[in-house]
Parts: C-alpha cells; structure tokens; sequence
C-alpha cells in the first residue's frame, strides 16, 4: 500500500499548513501561536475534542473511532530552535534569529495529515490522542506532558513518534528494537586558582594548566572504563579562560556532552567524571565545580511494538524501504520520556538529500509529509482495528 490516496490528495493543503508554521517558528515552551494555529485546523478537521494548555502552550486532540477500544497516542514535537535561516525561501522564518531546523513544522503537519484522514474516516476501534508537544528542543517538555498525566488523563495504552532524517533514502523508515537514541548529560565545571602575572607562575596556582589535565583525562573514560561493546561518548565542547596574554587567570571552566544507552553505562560515566575533576583538582591545588546536568534519557522502543511499526511502514513504503533493526544513534529525544511509561516505538523517515539538522538552511521535504500521515494513519486502523 503506498501513500494513502485519501492523504495524498491533502498534500497542496498540507503543504500550505507547513510553510505557515515554517514562517511563524516558536521556541521552547512559548509555542502560543502555533499551538494556536494547530487547533484551529483540528476544529476544521472535525476532532472530538482538543485539550490546550498542557505544559503552557501543548494540547492533545482526541478522535473517536467506530466503536469501544483502546487509546493510541501519535506525538509530533512543534517548537524551533535560536538560529538564523538563510534558505532564502520564498517561506523563510519571518521571526529574526529563529527557524525550524529540525523540521518539527513538517512533524506538526504529518500528524495534522493523519488526523483530517482519521477524523474522515474513522476505520478504527478506540480513540486517537494526537499529541502536539512544545519544548523538545530546550525543556524537556515531553517529560512535563508526562509528569501533567496525559497518559492517565487519556487513557493513552501505547505511543509513537517520527522524525524527518535528511540525507537517508527517501520515503524510507529506520527503527529498532531497545535503545535507538542515546541519554544525554552535561557537565560543567568550573575551576578556581590563583591569578597572576604570566612571567612568575610560581606565586600564582595556574586553573588553565589544571583544565588541560582533566580534558584529557576525561578522554581515557571511555576507551578504559567502559566495555568496548557499549557505546558512549563524552564531548568537550568548550573551555573558557583568560583575558590577556601575560595573565595566568584565577579561573577557567570547561563543558562537555555525555552520551550512552545503557542506565548502569551512564552512571558509571557520571562517576568517572566526578572522579577524574576532583583527583586532578586535589593534584593541580585548585578547586572544582561540577554542575551536572541529568538530561534526556535514552530513547528505548518496546521491540514488539517496534517489530509492528516496522510492519506497517512497510505496507505504506514497501518492504525494502522498512529498516526495522537500523544503527541507533548518539542524539537524544525527549520522546524517551513517554516510552519511559508507556509502549511504543520511535522511528526515522528519510527524506532525502539536503542540509543537516540544525543547519540554517535546512528546509523540511514538503513531499516526505504524506508518507508521514499515511504511515500514522495506518497505524492507528492496524492497531486498532474495527472488529
């Protein structure tokens, strides 16, 4: 079964929907005039019922199927990241220094696809919670959505997602079984010394010389604490220090980015850190403080769940275009958090050549949206199907 004709002749219409929110891109939790424009388009898709202001700005849709049944959450996260476009698209960002790069307004609009389709048809069992959620970017607001209830709220018995993935084979989708997404964690650490006059570093205690030290022992985490087998990565992605060339400076921080899938991987690397700052503090005379940030969780699919995704992305693409045990990945989600508490799968759908995510000229593929909605479609009659 290919894009759903029903669907496809949504695509001009969708289209428009996604260029609208492309031009109008909201950061964080401050999603109030797109969750705006998301619910006028699920009063005219004919939704039963539309909740706003779950963590601030997020709101769920619900569609009730042909008859008694379970409750099937579809997610698709909304919010746009602090970058200046320079597409230069007729439809570019009209909101300096925001864009959606990650392509959350082509997610917001395959799953308002699915639920014009849905809302139409209802050939299914149960009800649909659409799930429209700010702040995965900065905020974590899949795990506010959890923590305000919705899955009790709602009655919600499983859950699913996808994201766009530029530059892998379009139309097809990417899963697999356990941790498809890695935890991530960030450390900053912030040294104190004793400043002074670069030609006499033996009346000053020298925090840039203590920095050196512990970047690179914190490289030797991984490759000697860590079985090789579990993957994991600790980045250091700045350090910070000095104001002039013949100043020893009285302090200096660094960051670094800490990623894994496994829950015992990523304490023993929180452990490790803690370690190597404070040893090397003690052994450069200089003081050390560690703020460490506990982020995301790795991004977990229930293997049944996502055999069954798998399943039906091959009847919307075929079957050499459904990747149900594809390489997992060091990004992170905050969709972990709804597969934390509840079944369910999260899955890639490429969309062929262009810029990366999180580039300033990324532009989401119009003609992936579809293939996005007919997949949701088809999983909601799969799942539940009417007897």
């Amino acid at each position: 079964m290919p894009v759903l004709n029903r669907i496809a002749a949504y695509a001009e219409e969708m289209k428009g929907w996604r260029r609208h929110l492309h031009q109008h891109p909201e950061l964080s939790f401050d999603c109030v005039n797109t969750a705006a424009f998301i619910a006028d388009r699920l009063r005219e898709i004919g939704v039963d019922e539309i909740h706003p202001g779950i963590a601030k700005t997020g709101l769920v849709g619900i569609i009730n199927g042909t008859g008694p049944g379970p409750t099937i959450g579809l997610r698709a996260d909304m919010d746009a990241l602090p970058i200046v476009e320079v597409t230069g698209a007729a439809y570019a960002s009209t909101v300096q220094g925001k864009m959606h790069a990650c392509g959350h307004d082509g997610h917001v609009t395959m799953l308002l696809g699915a639920a014009k389709y849905l809302a139409e048809t209802r050939r299914f069992a149960g009800r649909v919670a659409l799930i429209f959620q700010p702040a995965e970017e900065d905020g974590a607001g899949g795990q506010v959505m959890v923590q305000e209830g919705i899955m009790d709220r709602f009655d919600i018995a499983q859950v699913y997602g996808i994201h766009n993935a530029p530059n892998m084979p379009f139309g097809h989708f990417f899963t697999t079984p356990g941790a498809l997404m890695a935890s991530v964690d960030t450390a900053f650490v912030h040294i104190t010394g004793k400043g002074g006059h670069g030609a006499t570093p033996h009346d000053c205690v020298d925090p840039v010389v203590a920095v050196v030290g512990m970047v690179q022992a914190i490289q030797t985490i991984i490759p000697r604490n860590v079985y090789a087998l579990d993957e994991a990565v600790i980045s250091v992605t700045q350090i910070h220090t000095g104001t002039a060339s013949n100043i020893i400076p009285e302090k200096a921080m660094f960051c670094a980015t800490i990623r894994s899938f496994k829950p015992e991987v990523r304490a023993l690397l929180k452990k490790r850190f803690h370690e190597i700052v404070e040893g090397h503090a003690a052994a450069y005379n200089v003081t050390a403080r560690i703020d460490y940030d506990w982020g995301y969780p790795a991004t977990v699919n229930t293997a049944e769940n996502a055999a069954f995704a798998t399943e039906v992305a091959a009847e919307i693409s075929g079957p050499d275009a459904a990747h149900g045990n594809g390489n997992r990945e060091m990004g992170s989600e905050d969709f972990s958090y709804m597969l934390e508490v509840r079944p369910g799968a999260y899955l890639f759908l490429g969309t062929g050549p262009g810029a990366g995510l999180h580039h300033p000229a990324f532009d989401f593929n119009d003609e992936a949206a579809p293939i996005g909605a007919s997949f949701f479609a088809r999983l909601v009659e799969r799942a539940q199907p009417l007897a």
